[in-house]
């Protein structure tokens, strides 16, 4: 199963909006082949490992099939998976997780066992679960599994009271950072990050730190600024460079015409409803919890917020994230005025403090990488 996982996660930012998924087939205490699923559209896990067997020249049958997720029992964009393990004569099937989708969930087990096929569930489920975290979110909630990602010095500020930021973090966490572009749908600035730094909001390899997930052609992430009153320079590069047509900029009904149509000649503009009482999310005119609904109809996974203090709020204490990404490196800034990684008006008293579970550290160069799950309020 731990082969498995480690093929799976060949498909980090190809599989979206499908899950990533690995097979390996076992005949005779010897591994005999062995698959992922590559991208959507093309055949799953469990399909590419009988082909890998039956071009290695073994035959499937009567072999054990390990697979990090419940093979699928419907018709979408390919067949489903159970009807060929069946159709292959697998003997036994093991598996890490069940299928998050609650329509779904166990079918595919009742079909292969309905076959005579020995089944064994939850094997190593816990990691095969967290591979798939944005995955199993979004086909639940139907929204983007949300990681808000911050590089801060240890007193918590992202920039310099006058916007400075290049740079807080070393190469290392940098490029950490862009193996998280890499794995998101979507990455989400605010208008004030593309007045600041005018970023590209792409994908690259940083200083002489190489990782694998480069020498692969990915998906481009989307890139979505958030723009209520359509501020964004017409020269700005999410505007005009070769992913134009990847940019979103969400705007509100407020957005003077003349500027929403400048923008829509070059990217997309998406006007969002103002935030209201019943969605009232912290230090924002745009009604996030929609955008998020719409991100999702869109097969939006997972969305990578990169924003000011201001959007990280929104986001983190409007309960709207369900992950964070915080890099700190080993500096203080200081200052009354310097930027918050996390500003908004905050907690009113220490009940309504933003909790964090599943914690974890990792050392990256000189800089820290905590990563956690955010608690449900």
């Amino acid at each position: 199963m731990r082969l498995a996982l480690r093929l799976a996660r060949r498909g980090y930012g190809t599989t979206s909006p499908n899950p990533m998924v690995g097979a390996v087939l076992v005949k005779g205490g010897k591994v005999i082949g062995r698959g992922w699923h590559r991208r959507a559209g093309l055949p799953h896990a469990e399909i590419e490992a009988l082909r890998d067997a039956q071009k290695r020249g073994h035959n499937p049958h009567g072999a054990t099939l390990y697979v990090t997720l419940e093979p699928c029992c419907t018709h979408g964009r390919t067949p489903p998976c159970t009807e060929a393990v069946i159709a292959a004569g697998i003997r036994r099937v093991i598996v890490g997780a069940t299928d998050p989708n609650p329509k779904h969930a166990g079918k595919g087990f009742k079909i292969l066992k309905g076959a005579g096929i020995a089944v064994v569930n939850n094997v190593l489920a816990s990691e095969c679960t967290r591979l798939n975290e944005a995955f199993n979110h979004w086909i639940v909630h139907r929204t983007p599994f949300v990681t808000v990602k911050a590089a801060m010095t240890l007193d918590g500020k992202i920039a310099t009271a006058s916007g400075e930021s290049k740079w807080i973090t070393g190469e290392k966490a940098r490029a950490y950072g862009m193996k998280l572009r890499q794995g998101s749908g979507a990455i989400l600035v605010g208008i004030n990050t593309i007045l600041a730094d005018d970023p590209s909001l792409t994908v690259r390899a940083v200083g002489n730190i190489q990782h694998s997930t480069f020498n692969v052609q990915r998906p481009t992430p989307r890139r979505i600024v958030l723009d209520s009153l359509a501020r964004t320079p017409l020269d700005a590069k999410v505007v005009n460079d070769a992913n134009a047509a990847l940019t979103t900029i969400v705007v509100s009904r407020r957005a003077p015409k003349s500027r929403v149509a400048a923008l829509a000649k070059r990217v997309n503009v998406v006007v969002a409803p103002s935030a209201n009482s019943k969605f009232k999310i912290q230090n924002s005119k745009l009604n996030l919890r929609w955008l998020l609904r719409r991100l999702g109809a869109e097969n939006v996974t997972g969305l990578l917020v990169e924003g000011g203090g201001e959007v990280n709020a929104s986001f983190l204490l409007g309960g709207l994230a369900q992950r964070v990404a915080f890099f700190y490196a080993p500096k203080i800034l200081g200052g009354r005025d310097s930027r918050k990684a996390v500003a908004g008006e905050g907690a009113t008293n220490l009940n309504e403090i933003t909790q964090l579970r599943d914690v974890e550290w990792r050392r990256l160069g000189e800089d820290l990488l905590l990563t956690a799950r955010v608690v449900e309020s």
